[in-house]
């Protein structure tokens, strides 16, 4: 568990190339190199430009720190609900 929270923490800070926000084409890469095999849309610019815009709660056209956690939990909440699914199924 601890190496999962530093690789999340390492990933933001080396993403963000240790300023305090990811600015559009940050989160791009981030995204599409660090996410795309758990998210289907990790390709489409479109897509993504959706997702930052979702996620910036303060509306300053960037992605925090926090906001990046929110992408974490979702896509760790998402993950978890396909795995209980495809367990309850097999049941």
């Amino acid at each position: 568990m601890e190496d999962a929270i530093k690789t999340v923490v390492m990933t933001y800070i080396k993403s963000s190339k240790g300023k305090e926000n990811l600015d559009s084409s940050s989160f791009k890469k981030l995204v599409s190199k660090q996410l795309g095999g758990i998210m289907e849309d990790a390709d489409s610019s479109s897509a993504i430009k959706e997702m930052q815009k979702g996620l910036d709660e303060n509306s300053d056209g960037k992605v925090n720190f926090s906001e990046y956690l929110n992408l974490i939990g979702y896509l760790a909440n998402a993950m978890s609900q396909k795995q209980c699914g495809s367990t309850e199924a097999a049941s």
